[in-house]
């Protein structure tokens, strides 16, 4: 009955990590159009590599295919652009309270 559950909130997850995916790609559009939200495309990147993090959990918890590399490298990216984001948006911040 766990594994059951176990497999079913697997599904739910990576379900739920394509369209966070399919949704950081479109706000790509939006970003580009206005400057101040040029920081918001690391944070798109995170999103999108979260997607990946969380299929490569569900077919690593079905037994499908299982990378200790990647699941320890992705991690590792997606903290790294989260801290570049937070960077820029510090520094926009700045500008426009100038």
């Amino acid at each position: 009955m766990i594994e059951y559950l176990e497999g079913l909130l697997k599904i739910a997850n990576v379900f739920l990590s394509v369209v966070a995916g399919i949704i950081a790609i479109t706000l790509f559009k939006v970003s580009e159009q206005k400057k101040n939200l040029k920081p918001w495309n690391y944070l798109i990147i995170v999103l999108v590599l979260f997607a990946v993090q969380m299929i490569l959990g569900a077919l690593r918890a079905f037994e499908i295919f299982e990378s200790p590399y990647l699941t320890h490298i992705i991690p590792t990216i997606m903290l790294a652009f989260l801290i570049i984001a937070l960077i820029l948006q510090i520094q926009v911040q700045r500008a426009c309270a100038k």
